[in-house]
């Protein structure tokens, strides 16, 4: 597996994805090799699989290829995997090296890249070629939506392989909160890289707008994204928080679990690991309204598109069951032995092919 930061998972999605995956396919016998990039990480075997840990070039545009460069290398010269799931529509031109060393691959989009901001101009063109040159020659395709598959469908003309992440039902203690000075049901959350399109800066100056009382707590950070950091900070008054990122699994749960609403702004992603863990604790949901978000949410959570369509959906808020059912929806959809099964299912098609 690689293309991300790598496990123990302590950044985001995609590397919360690979150890939930890898852990599951370690304990069903399988031979798992996880490509790392944490900076000063020495270990080698972590809850069953196997770990590589490689040098990146610390940059915005460098980082991943950089790393995923010597990744590739040491797949092909070294390690000789039976099948590779790269992750990234990045990580495109990896794809050729690996097929002309017959290494089967499975490459996946991880949303639309190129939309993101922190990608403009050079970046978002490169995004863009990367992925018409993954659709075009990756053997197997990675959607993580049906929003996505449609968008790789209608784009490329091409069908590819449906599968989400997954996430946990969970009913955490709220004991933890006090650590924040925070009590359960008196705080509104965000928890997102504050960057533009995860429309943090749209949630904190509607809040500012709002006629609420219970402070918004802002959970994240960016990096090479100080100037949107300043403007977010700014559109924000003394109600509002910024804790910066938490990396505490057990106190990021007990905030979801207990927060009174938690605001869920991307929208160039697909199945958003964020937004599952929300539903998994039974948040109260605000999200932004996207193909995305609805197809996740299955319509069960309140949408906004605007800050002042935030602003009405908090001085308007009511209590709703949409918690339990959001819950139910991850219980049935979500599950990691259910996503693992389907990544199995995968890598008997790349191995046999």
């Amino acid at each position: 597996m690689m293309g991300t930061r790598g496990v123990p998972a302590l950044y985001g999605g995609f590397e919360t994805a690979v150890e939930e995956i890898g852990l599951r396919l370690a304990q069903r016998g399988y031979e798992v090799t996880v490509y790392c990039r944490n900076p000063g990480q020495k270990i080698t075997k972590y809850r069953g699989m196997t770990l590589v840990n490689l040098p990146a070039i610390h940059h915005r545009m460098a980082e991943t290829l950089s790393h995923t460069s010597l990744s590739a290398v040491h797949a092909i010269v070294k390690d000789r995997p039976d099948a590779v799931l790269l992750l990234n529509a990045g990580n495109a031109p990896f794809l050729a090296p690996l097929r002309l060393a017959k290494i089967p691959t499975a490459i996946h989009l991880d949303g639309l890249e190129s939309r993101r901001e922190k990608w403009r101009g050079l970046g978002a063109r490169y995004y863009r070629w990367a992925e018409k040159s993954a659709v075009k020659h990756g053997a197997f395709i990675i959607s993580d939506a049906q929003a996505i598959a449609a968008h790789v469908r209608n784009q490329y003309g091409r069908e590819s392989e449906v599968i989400a992440y997954g996430a946990e039902v969970i009913n955490p203690t709220s004991d933890r909160l006090i650590e924040l000075n925070l009590s359960a049901g008196e705080y509104h959350l965000i928890v997102a890289r504050l960057e533009p399109e995860n429309h943090v800066l749209e949630s904190v100056a509607g809040y500012t707008q709002s006629t609420e009382s219970k402070p918004l707590i802002v959970v994240g950070s960016a990096p090479y994204s100080d100037v949107y950091i300043d403007t977010v900070k700014n559109a924000a008054d003394s109600r509002t928080r910024f804790l910066g990122g938490i990396y505490d699994q057990e106190l990021l749960n007990q905030l979801y679990a207990h927060a009174a609403t938690y605001t869920h702004g991307h929208s160039v992603g697909g199945t958003n690991p964020s937004l599952l863990r929300a539903m998994g604790a039974g948040a109260q949901i605000l999200a932004f309204d996207c193909d995305f978000n609805r197809e996740v949410t299955d319509n069960l959570s309140l949408y906004w598109k605007t800050s002042h369509d935030y602003t009405a959906l908090l001085d308007n808020f009511t209590l709703t069951d949409m918690g339990p059912r959001l819950q139910e929806r991850v219980a049935q959809v979500y599950q990691w032995d259910v996503i693992t099964d389907q990544y199995e299912e995968l890598l008997k098609k790349m191995v046999t092919k």
